[in-house]
């Protein structure tokens, strides 16, 4: 085991020779040793490694001599760069609040390097883990900031060094500015205290969201290879179907020049699905678009600024509304998916719709308790969507679209096809349960919406486009 004794040595020849030599009459071994003579005539810091029986021997004979300065509480330390603009005075904020904490400076070094940023080491000594995850949380918002050595035999700072270095790898894979690094630190810190509370070692979890945003990443530009295919309806409607590497479908109903598209996809990947509409569409920006959304996941209505009219139920439009008042939406509500779901927009590049898109779906069915329930009808040349809602098991304000023309279900993420994922879609979809702990805000009342889904649209008679995988087709 570790541990830092502060010391007061005298200003003398042979003080810290002293020192040393009480470490090793005890058979421990000094690990740092931190000294400014510029900071503090006669602090030295000695981080010692040993047995309890050593160190407290240690403690007692430095005590003896008059060396120990506070050995009832004899602290930590920990060695931080600050990334800084290479400007005047770029410095004092960092030192102003580190002198608001009462904290000790061992060591300090920094040089500008012939760019606009310089980088500054700082060695701090404090007492109170607790004091330091404050600190550190404050810091982290002055600039970037890295932790490159510290006691990891202390569970709250471990932690808080942990999720720092978590977000700021992450904001560095996605290139996020200033202030979304800021809002991913609160969100990580909200989320080490809910795993904190659960007893949950937090680590797995970071780790896959980590690895989802280096999916994401992945798969730009040329790396997104969506399966991409048609079926011709009779009628003269056509259905495109986009199944990209991750994130749900989009399926697109094309007649007359007009476009019915439901659901859309991640924002992240506006480039590249605006390639593919290109490519089937060779008149795409002039068409007549419109947007209706299974559910408001960012997945399947990330890309809703591409459409005039955007149809939705009341609650999706809460939703929306709730989002653009900077408020928390439906998910953000159930306080365990708060944190994972706004981390995922800072991913994703998210950003709520106009308000003024938005159409209503109205409700000219009776009201039902049934886990899918007949709202009304939605007309798109000729065709008439039958528009059902659920029962909010996978998230408030889903609906199902049924066709029964041509005997199709458009079930958003109530039925997901995972024996028809692609390698990348299996791999993503592994993932991607640990940003909200489960993708259903009630799995129960999930399962019977999708048993009662099934007995009303039975499964070898409706072809079902789901909200993941490929097309689930009786006749296949």
């Amino acid at each position: 085991m570790k541990r830092t004794f502060i010391t007061r040595l005298p200003n003398k020849a042979g003080a810290f020779l002293k020192a040393t030599r009480i470490v090793a009459q005890s058979g421990a071994n000094i690990t740092r040793v931190s000294y400014n003579k510029a900071v503090d005539l006669h602090v030295l810091f000695l981080e010692v490694s040993g047995s309890q029986a050593q160190l407290d021997t240690i403690a007692v004979r430095l005590n003896d001599v008059g060396y120990i300065l506070n050995e009832d509480n004899p602290g930590k330390t920990i060695l931080l760069e600050f990334h800084l603009p290479n400007v005047p005075s770029a410095v004092l904020p960092v030192l102003e609040l580190i002198d608001s904490f009462n904290f000790n400076i061992t060591y300090m070094s920094g040089q500008e390097n012939d760019t606009d940023h310089q980088d500054l080491k700082v060695g701090i000594y404090i007492q109170d883990p607790a004091q330091t995850k404050a600190f550190l949380d404050r810091a982290a918002k002055l600039c970037e900031m890295r932790v490159l050595n510290y006691d990891k035999s202390q569970k709250v700072l471990d932690n808080t060094v942990f999720y720092l270095s978590f977000a700021h790898q992450l904001a560095s894979t996605l290139h996020l500015p200033q202030e979304d690094m800021d809002a991913l630190i609160a969100d990580s810190n909200l989320l080490m205290q809910h795993l904190d509370e659960k007893g949950e070692a937090p680590h797995k979890t970071f780790s896959y969201i980590g690895k989802i945003a280096e999916m994401l990443h992945s798969f730009k530009g040329e790396n997104f290879r969506a399966r991409i295919s048609q079926r011709s309806l009779f009628g003269g409607f056509t259905m495109h179907i986009i199944e990209p590497p991750c994130g749900g479908n989009t399926y697109i109903l094309e007649k007359n020049r007009k476009l019915l598209f439901i659901d859309c996809g991640f924002p992240c990947y506006k480039d590249e699905m605006l390639k593919i509409f290109r490519s089937l569409f060779p008149n795409f920006d002039n068409m007549e678009r419109t947007l209706i959304v299974t559910h408001a996941d960012i997945d399947h209505c990330g890309l809703h600024d591409l459409f005039d009219t955007f149809y939705v139920n009341e609650e999706t439009r809460l939703n929306f509304a709730l989002q653009n008042n900077g408020l928390p939406d439906l998910r953000e509500q159930n306080r365990i998916c708060a944190p994972y779901n706004r981390i995922c927009k800072l991913m994703t590049g998210y950003t709520p719709p106009d308000m003024h898109t938005l159409r209503i779906i109205e409700h000219t069915e009776p009201a039902s308790d049934a886990p899918i329930s007949p709202r009304g009808t939605l007309e798109f040349e000729g065709l008439t969507l039958r528009v059902f809602d659920g029962n909010g098991g996978h998230f408030k304000g889903e609906i199902v679209l049924v066709d029964d023309a041509h005997r199709i279900v458009f079930s958003g993420d109530i039925m997901v096809n995972i024996k028809g994922f692609s390698k990348e879609q299996y791999d993503f979809n592994l993932l991607a349960p640990y940003l909200m702990t489960t993708v259903n805000l009630d799995s129960r009342r999930a399962a019977a919406e999708r048993k009662y889904l099934q007995s009303l649209f039975p499964t070898d008679v409706y072809t079902y486009c789901c909200g993941h995988g490929a097309i689930m087709d009786p006749n296949a």
